[in-house]
């Protein structure tokens, strides 16, 4: 495998993670509810990252990090996974998935302008060229989908706030991993992607503890940690997301710039199409396939070294 696309194929995979992650989450979700997941599978992922960091390097936790990763990657934690999350899921409940995927992509172009901003990170015209293909590819097949004109379907009231909600979203994960990009810089390169993301899950569970006692929603979690089919999806799904994913992306920074590893994982969208069909039983129409090869073609492009 040529070396020089490490960063892409990364990226890629944690694309892949996350659209059978949020498959997992999605049903846990329906199960014992959003709130309760979130904390669980960070729990779950911090168990994973424990193992791991033993076998690997003796220790539960990557304490040969220096404060000042410690600091910024757990400010990414908090950013990201906490708040980003907690807001992603407000606004799937207010505006539905829709809507707020749609603002999600919007992920790439500020990751772009903040690593330009903060990182001194560098695009060329073709890499911009990608992006626009790409969002406009899952852009446009989000709101064909949502646009279905069955009837079964109840007609969701887009409000100012559900919007709002969808852009913190949106800016809580961008923020969040510009934050994970400069926390794992050293002089020498970048930290292990797993050991800094075990850092931001550990601050992302300390975020969500405090949010559910804010919110006094522990019996929820207890009801939830006892619900074997909901623990089955959650483990699935931690594994997928906030263990292998989203390692998987901070890799991708390693090799290539915020902007082009958030525009390739914006493909989420598109790769969740097959598993509507065949296992939702969905129908997907011929716009929707366009947007794929649209948002696909922007990928490639995204590959081409200049």
């Amino acid at each position: 495998m040529n070396i020089t696309y490490i960063g892409e194929l990364a990226a890629f995979g944690t694309a892949l993670c996350w659209t059978f992650g949020s498959q997992f989450f999605e049903a846990a979700g329906k199960r014992v509810g959003s709130l309760s997941v979130n904390l669980i599978r960070l729990l779950l992922a911090l168990i994973l990252f424990c193992i791991l960091s033993l076998f690997t390097h003796g220790t539960l936790f990557p304490v040969d990090f220096s404060a000042h990763a410690w600091f910024w990657l757990g400010l990414s934690g908090i950013v990201g996974f906490a708040l980003g999350d907690l807001f992603l899921f407000k606004a799937f409940v207010e505006i539905g998935p829709r809507i707020s995927m749609l603002i999600m992509t919007l992920t790439a172009p500020f990751s772009a302008l903040m690593g330009l901003t903060f990182l001194n990170e560098k695009y060329f015209l073709p890499q911009w060229i990608g992006m626009i293909f790409t969002l406009f590819g899952v852009g446009w097949v989000i709101m064909e989908r949502s646009n279905n004109t069955n009837k079964k379907r109840k007609v969701r009231v887009i409000t100012k706030r559900g919007i709002i909600y969808a852009f913190l979203g949106m800016l809580g994960q961008t923020t969040g991993y510009i934050l994970s990009k400069y926390g794992m810089m050293t002089s020498e390169g970048y930290l292990n992607p797993f050991s800094a993301t075990q850092i931001r899950v550990i601050a992302g569970t300390i975020g969500f503890i405090i949010i559910i006692s804010i919110n006094r929603s522990w019996k929820n979690v207890f009801i939830a940690s006892k619900n074997i089919g909901a623990m089955g999806f959650i483990f699935g799904g931690a594994f997928l997301g906030p263990f292998l994913g989203v390692s998987l992306s901070l890799l991708a920074l390693h090799y290539i710039t915020a902007g082009v590893a958030s525009t390739i994982t914006a493909i989420v969208p598109i790769l969740i199409i097959p598993s509507v069909m065949y296992i939702g039983k969905e129908h997907v129409s011929i716009r929707a396939f366009v947007g794929a090869i649209i948002a696909v073609a922007g990928v490639f492009i995204l590959f081409m070294k200049f």
